[in-house]
């Protein structure tokens, strides 16, 4: 089942991501074509504070048309280790230092045309400590009850899929 890259193209170069379009040798010795969007890498953080509030941040997102409520995330910078990009993140998204990160494993966001990983964690020990925000970045945060957060993944209010699994990750981890 493996796929050998015969040859590559790089159709496209952009500030975050690149595409390519691979020719491959399939397991059976025929070839056929992929195209490939390289990206660097993110985190998103399932923020708790003391009360069992999650950080939910809301943003427009053009691909989506519309403000979706997610948790905290953010692209890794060439050469950051994930934990230090999941604290410089959670910070500039919502004012939030955490005392404590952990590791909840990762997502691949679509591995049949993306590279992205998403390494997910749990921060917790929240003290205020905010750095200044990207400028092209207008979020909103709201401190949600974990349990209201998961019913809004059933209502269908919380829909993006990074969201999805860190919050369900963090409930089974709760006995939620």
């Amino acid at each position: 089942m493996q796929e050998t890259i015969v040859s590559s193209e790089e159709v496209f170069h952009g500030r975050l991501v690149k595409l390519f379009v691979h020719e491959v040798e399939l397991s059976n010795g025929s070839h056929s074509k992929r195209e490939v969007v390289k990206h660097p890498g993110a985190v998103a953080l399932v923020a708790l504070d003391e009360q069992q509030n999650v950080l939910l941040v809301r943003q427009f997102r053009l691909p989506a048309a519309q403000v979706l409520r997610e948790i905290p995330a953010g692209t890794l910078e060439e050469g950051e280790a994930p934990l230090a990009c999941a604290e410089r993140e959670l910070q500039e998204e919502t004012g939030y230092r955490p005392g404590k990160l952990e590791e909840l494993g990762g997502i691949f966001v679509a591995p049949g045309y993306t590279t992205e990983y998403i390494h997910l964690y749990l921060a917790t020990q929240l003290r205020e400590s905010r750095l200044d925000a990207d400028a092209d970045e207008f979020v909103e945060v709201d401190h949600v009850p974990i349990k209201d957060a998961l019913a809004m993944i059933e209502k269908g209010d919380i829909i993006d899929g990074k969201s999805v699994a860190g919050l369900l990750r963090v409930a089974r981890k709760l006995g939620l």
